[in-house]
């Protein structure tokens, strides 16, 4: 469903700030992959999501999503493909309009966009069973304006709205690393319950290890630009935050040093 082929990045090339971001990476993720990806800061993480998401363009390499060659595809003729959750939950939803006109619009992607034919109660009935799903009570509160949501209502329901569609792929940018921890982990859950329901194939980036253990089914470290470990099936069911320190310390040959990941 995603095939990353050594793709390289660079930032500010030819000057004092020169920095490789993504150094000939490559990744294969099969249909219905969740794959969790941990690293320091710089690893590369961001950078490659936002190289899939066509955010920007890479230097060399081949990018694909289900077979599609995307790799110089600007960021808004990919999104007909992706769905993607940022870390900011003010960024994907709009806070003056109501939380049905939101999920309409969301519903409507890929087509012409208006709301000017209004919202069939048919659509309304629909957008409440949706809601069901987050246990928030938002279905009880559909013409409510989105800016009146916490942090955690406006994220779960922007993972809904990216998720309406069933994209190929679902890209999630650190998507709780804004929230306090008892609202990230109801947030995880609902991610959990809306991926293994759709056979989501899902990149979910991470900063705390122990989510990263939990969550999916595949878990990548980068260092460098670079997978130094790639762990799944019944290794990474084993896997422990301690192991995993040791391991990274045995593929990269140093200690793990990113604060926010190790208190996590």
């Amino acid at each position: 469903m995603l095939e990353i082929k050594n793709i390289y990045k660079t930032f500010n090339p030819g000057t004092i700030n020169e920095k490789l971001a993504l150094d000939g990476l490559s990744l294969t993720l099969k249909e219905g992959d969740f794959v969790t990806v941990i690293g320091g800061n710089g690893a590369g993480k961001s950078t490659m999501l936002n190289a899939v998401a066509g955010t920007w363009l890479v230097d060399e390499g081949q990018i694909l999503i289900d077979g599609i060659d995307v790799t110089k595809l600007p960021e808004h003729k990919r999104a007909a493909y992706l769905g993607r959750v940022f870390q900011d939950p003010m960024t994907g939803t709009a806070a003056t309009m109501e939380i049905e006109e939101n999920l309409a619009l969301a519903k409507r992607r890929g087509k012409f966009r208006s709301l000017r034919a209004g919202i069939t109660r048919k659509e309304r009935e629909e957008y409440r069973e949706l809601l069901k799903i987050l246990d928030l009570g938002l279905e009880d509160r559909l013409t409510s304006k989105v800016g009146l949501l916490s942090g955690g209502q406006r994220q779960a329901l922007t993972l809904l709205m990216a998720t309406l569609k069933k994209p190929k792929l679902l890209l999630l940018d650190e998507h709780t690393a804004a929230l306090d921890p008892k609202t990230a982990a109801k947030v995880l859950n609902i991610t959990d319950r809306i991926v293994n329901r759709d056979h989501l194939t899902t990149l979910m980036i991470t900063h705390n290890m122990h989510d990263a253990i939990v969550h999916g089914n595949r878990l990548i470290m980068m260092m460098e630009g670079k997978i130094i470990l790639d762990i799944e099936g019944e290794e990474k069911k084993k896997l422990t935050v301690r192991n995993l320190l040791d391991q990274f310390e045995k593929a990269s040959g140093q200690e793990f040093s990113n604060d926010a990941a190790l208190l996590s």
